[in-house]
């Protein structure tokens, strides 16, 4: 295991399927003083509606389905996202179903916090790791990596 550190800001990147939006902007609504201490990114469309809404600045990615997940994704393998908020529709069937698990997936690989409806989201806002360095683990994946594993 190696150790990487989120920074006290925070990089955090908001998703929300299309039957989710209004549930992460009135979420976002009601975090938005914590969430203006923190630089805020999402996809397409969410990225307007929570821009609009909040009055802060949100940098757009392209939108899930155009590619957006997958700059998302490759965010976070970089290091240059910290937390993933993903408000997903778990009643509806995507096209972009590869997309969406290959998101959550390399949220996982490199140990990134997700929240994936509002009740996870206020959690992991309301934690005080959420405003600190924090050290978290992962796995040590140079040899992987260095074509070795």
């Amino acid at each position: 295991m190696i150790r990487a550190t989120l920074p006290a800001t925070k990089r955090i990147a908001l998703v929300a399927h299309d039957a989710q939006k209004p549930a992460l902007v009135e979420w976002a609504l009601r975090h938005r003083a914590a969430l203006a201490t923190h630089e805020l990114f999402a996809t397409g469309t969410t990225a307007v509606h929570l821009g609009r809404a909040l009055g802060l600045p949100v940098h757009a990615f392209l939108s899930g389905p155009m590619g957006g997940d997958q700059q998302i994704g490759a965010r976070i393998a970089e290091a240059s996202i910290d937390v993933l908020m993903f408000f997903w529709d778990p009643l509806a069937q995507m096209p972009h179903d590869p997309d969406v698990k290959a998101l959550l997936r390399i949220a996982a690989v490199w140990n990134v916090p997700v929240a994936c409806n509002s009740a996870s989201a206020d959690f992991l806002m309301s934690s005080p790791l959420m405003d600190a360095d924090y050290e978290r683990e992962q796995l040590d994946y140079a040899a992987y990596q260095a074509g070795r594993a």
